[in-house]
């Protein structure tokens, strides 16, 4: 590295290029400075072998640049000194008051954002023991990467780049880190035209066509695009969100909304899928947006479908409607909830385990991994399984209450009330119906030869579903008292690689003699479930059979 000769100052001279002062710029030997021109040095800059600069008319500075990097056409790059590039923004998800914020990093999974969110006071934990030493450990540096490609853009100010990533037609870029973790000529991440970031950090994942981001982070095979705005934000592994709008959403793994007029708003997801038009709300306009919710794994909204939070919707249910009773059902999972016109909660419970589409959401999911093939570092666990011990305990638990539940006469409307929700006596009895054959079916695909593990006579742990992966609560708690991320991490970790052992171990446990009894029916049950399914499917098939003869020339 040397700096420039005056021959060499000369002849950029007559390219075009202006300095104030010509010793700020650091060169490597073997670069080519006729492929220089147009630009203005604005503070000290290395530049590497292979770079090819033209019309930077605001000025470069600040940074390295280095071998292959291709710059033209861009308003103006520069970095500042001790710029953290959006490494430690805090982040105010779920509540928009900043009282679950989320310290954002390079590398951030979706358990450690789960957690630092759902429990405030562990993060506070690790600001009082200096969590400012690990997040230097992760700060990216004032760099644009090799191979990089940075074309036809407005102002990037404090933003690393990394090797390999491209960013195209963006408008303004600020504060952020771009950062590309896959093997050589693997690269996702990419920032595409009339983009505007601040306060962000992308990492393995795609911005794209006129979005808006303020406080985000972007994780691993996530796309932002078509006008998508967000702000204080989280989206993690293969989320995919299209012209709507984001606020304080923490988005877990596969959440999905496409729409224009859909507002997700204080709330975490995951495998989720919003609707046209889908709402949130979480200002009752007494003491600010401090409301939030929880919409459990694979919720479903439909076009026009309204939520007042806070609310805690359970896993793999479908939401119709209008709902302004802060409804709670997580104890009943694969439901329908349709909102009445007053805004209450009509539950018909379980009745999504009959859905073809479920199974058909459990297969495609792991094929929809924009992850793979990259030879990426996969900072986010996810446990794809529809039937899990967490899904699974929380049936067997319904079953109980159902049937407590039944020996209630209905009110005179014909309903029966529960914790604010409204059910009838015949979508209870169908319910419980279907939750048993769901729990043989997910006995028949665990067990071997269907035969239960023996009982360490323990009582069985909760589960539960921490970002996307399912795990007992006992790791969560070990996670909880730990002061340093990394050990969160390792602990996670080690739940998700030994989860088939752990799944055992559950099942010897939580399931009785009234089960072992009935070792024998399981494969019959599983198969009765499977029928249901198909029935559905071929209900379906000859329904869209129907409309294509309707709609022929």
């Amino acid at each position: 590295m040397r700096k420039l000769a005056p021959e060499e100052i000369q002849q950029l001279k007559t390219q075009g290029c202006a300095a104030e002062d010509w010793s700020i710029i650091s060169i490597f030997s073997g670069l080519d400075i006729s492929k220089i021109n147009n630009v203005k040095f604005i503070a000290p800059v290395v530049i590497h072998e292979g770079v090819v600069l033209k019309n930077i008319p605001g000025g470069i500075g600040g940074c390295i640049i280095k071998e292959n990097v291709l710059i033209e056409n861009v308003s103006h790059i520069k970095f500042e000194p001790e710029a953290s590039h959006g490494v430690g923004t805090m982040v105010s998800v779920l509540d928009e008051t900043g009282s679950r914020a989320v310290c954002i990093y390079p590398g951030l999974s979706s358990q450690i954002a789960t957690l630092m969110a759902r429990v405030p006071r562990w993060l506070q934990k690790l600001i009082e023991n200096n969590i400012r030493e690990f997040l230097d450990s992760r700060t990216t540096p004032a760099e644009i990467g090799e191979n990089a490609i940075i074309r036809n853009c407005g102002s990037i100010e404090n933003v690393f780049i990394d090797k390999e990533v491209k960013i195209e037609g963006a408008s303004r870029l600020k504060n952020g880190s771009v950062i590309n973790n896959a093997g050589p000529g693997k690269a996702f991440t990419y920032i595409g035209s009339n983009v505007e970031a601040e306060n962000f950090i992308l990492e393995d994942g795609k911005i794209e066509s006129k979005s808006i981001l303020h406080n985000c982070y972007v994780g691993q095979g996530s796309v932002i695009a078509s006008g998508f705005s967000a702000h204080d934000c989280l989206f993690f592994a293969n989320c995919s969100l299209e012209n709507g709008e984001a606020h304080s959403l923490l988005a877990g793994p596969y959440t999905v909304s496409m729409h224009k007029g859909t507002l997700l708003i204080g709330c975490q997801t995951s495998f989720m899928n919003a609707g046209s038009l889908t709402n949130q709300s979480n200002h009752m306009y007494k003491l600010g947006p401090v409301h939030w919710g929880l919409m459990e794994r694979g919720v479903k909204t439909s076009s026009g479908s309204y939520l007042m939070l806070g609310a805690k919707i359970g896993a793999f249910s479908l939401l119709m409607g209008s709902h302004k009773t802060h409804p709670d059902s997580s104890e009943f999972p694969f439901s329908y909830l349709f909102g009445d016109e007053r805004g209450a909660t009509v539950v018909v419970p379980a009745v999504m385990l009959r859905s073809c589409g479920l199974l058909r959401d459990e297969m495609k999911w792991p094929t929809r991994d924009r992850r793979l093939k990259r030879k990426l570092p996969l900072f986010d666990h996810v446990t794809f399984n529809v039937l899990n011990p967490f899904t699974v305990d929380t049936m067997l638990d319904a079953i109980h209450t159902i049937e407590a539940l039944l020996t209630k006469p209905a009110d005179d409307d014909l309903y029966m009330r529960y914790k604010g929700m409204k059910f009838t006596r015949a979508a209870l009895e169908r319910a419980k119906t279907l939750y048993t054959l769901a729990i043989f079916k997910y006995l028949s695909v665990t067990l071997l030869d269907n035969n239960f593990p023996e009982s360490d006579g323990k009582t069985p742990e909760k589960w539960i579903d921490l970002g996307g992966e399912i795990m007992p609560r006992s790791y969560l708690e070990k996670a909880k008292q730990c002061e340093d991320i990394l050990e969160a991490e390792t602990i996670f970790n080690d739940a998700y690689e030994n989860y088939k052992e752990l799944e055992l171990q559950w099942i010897a446990q939580r399931f009785g003699d009234w089960w072992r009894e009935r070792r024998e029916y399981i494969s019959l049950n599983a198969k009765r479930f499977d029928e249901i399914v198909e029935e559905d499917r071929q209900q379906y098939l000859q329904m869209l059979t129907r409309e294509t003869e309707m709609l022929e020339l």
